[in-house]
């Protein structure tokens, strides 16, 4: 993998103190499109995520995909001189992101104040789980906790009434570090235009109920309208039963809907007036998909895939995460990739989701290894040798810089 600067970043320097999630990946999305960012962890230990099951070389599966493009310095912040090695990253970068909880960054000495202080226009940017106030400020947060309390269950339950359900991945955490990531990039356009910087706080509980507000809280949206228990729109969702399988079906407008009753073989009904309009279609949703659901289960995927396509309806198979990647569009767009890291050897990634033009961005380094580049980043700090060395024996920054260059 190349280390040559690339992507519409490229020049903006990332201070990352930020752990598990959220914050590595929003850093890593940065990182992507040519940022250089130096994540700082804890010597010996770093990132718990490093931490995880499924490893090569000391890493986890979940380590390598939110963490390639960043170089890796390993910081005793909480020793003098391991604080001023931050502060000195600092001088020289564009953002410091830091997903503490509320307080903890100014006891160690690396609050907004103390980095503003060496770095003036420096955007700083805090992630949380409730933001900086209220009951539930300093309480411990994980996805479930931002699931629950956002509604997220409830939704995805399907209504009120049913058993709230989680949704199988950490959407809260990959919300928020997408929201992170658009919201610096925000920040760095303004910082461009006045030469000021700022504090950029999201918490993920911010972002949830902003992602829900588009389309899922419609009841809540009037305030001078009674809120009553949500009803589920159908006790049937998109997923239909195949002869060999599942797929999905969604129709919309009426053109979709002959195309629906044309590649079914149901020309009845078009004739049948709880179908007439799109209106009338969302009134009698479940008689809907009950007669859809009878007639898909008559054929094979494939075969239901080739008829609706005839007739211009929106459909795909329900794969399995093993036949994602294997799907001619997938293929075709090259949407993953495989790399060799010099560590843990073939990965398989997604890449990058923007494909710009002019500054493509490029997967120029695999996700390092813990402190694997001290003495590189060190040594741009004006750190001498002997005084690297120093640090090193003091514990101050990690050994792991001699044991894992690679």
């Amino acid at each position: 993998m190349e280390t040559r600067m690339s992507g519409p970043l490229a020049g903006i320097r990332i201070i990352d103190m930020t752990t598990m999630l959220s914050g590595p990946w929003a850093a890593m999305i940065l990182a992507d499109q040519g940022a250089d960012v130096i994540k700082v962890e804890v010597p010996e230990a770093g990132d718990h995520v490093r931490s995880l099951g499924n490893q090569r070389a000391g890493m986890s599966a979940m380590f390598l995909n939110i963490n390639r493009n960043k170089r890796s310095v390993s910081v005793d912040v909480k020793n003098p001189q391991g604080r001023q090695i931050v502060l000195d990253l600092a001088k020289g970068a564009d953002v410091f992101m830091q997903n503490f909880r509320p307080g903890v960054v100014d006891r160690l000495g690396v609050g907004e104040a103390d980095i503003r202080a060496v770095a003036p226009n420096i955007i700083y940017a805090s992630i949380s789980g409730f933001g900086d106030v209220g009951p539930w400020v300093g309480k411990p947060v994980y996805d479930p906790v931002i699931q629950a309390i956002s509604g997220l269950t409830t939704v995805q339950a399907g209504s009120d009434g049913e058993r709230p359900r989680l949704i199988r991945t950490v959407l809260p955490d990959k919300l928020a570090a997408v929201t992170v990531a658009q919201s610096l990039s925000a920040a760095l356009v303004s910082r461009h235009r006045t030469g000021e910087g700022q504090h950029v706080r999201i918490s993920m509980l911010d972002s949830v109920l902003y992602f829900l507000w588009a389309s899922d809280m419609g009841a809540q949206t009037y305030p001078d309208k009674t809120m009553s228990n949500q009803e589920a729109a159908s006790f049937i969702d998109l997923i239909y039963e195949t002869k060999d399988g599942h797929m999905t079906v969604a129709v919309m407008s009426n053109k979709e809907w002959v195309g629906l009753t044309k590649a079914l073989d149901k020309p009845e009904w078009l004739a049948d007036a709880r179908f007439a309009t799109p209106k009338a279609r969302d009134s009698h949703v479940n008689e809907r998909l009950l007669m859809t659901q009878e007639v898909l289960k008559t054929r094979t995927t494939g075969e239901w895939m080739e008829c609706l396509e005839a007739h211009d309806v929106p459909c795909a198979p329900a794969l399995t995460r093993s036949e994602v990647i294997r799907h001619p569009q997938v293929l075709a767009s090259e949407t993953i990739v495989e790399v060799d890291h010099p560590a843990a050897g073939r990965l398989r990634q997604a890449r990058s989701p923007a494909r710009f033009e002019r500054t493509p961005s490029e997967l120029r380094r695999g996700a390092p290894l813990l402190g694997q580049h001290n003495d590189e980043i060190l040594a741009e700090l004006g750190y001498s040798e002997s005084m690297r060395n120093e640090l090193r024996s003091a514990r101050i920054i990690g050994s792991e810089s001699l044991r894992n260059k690679t």
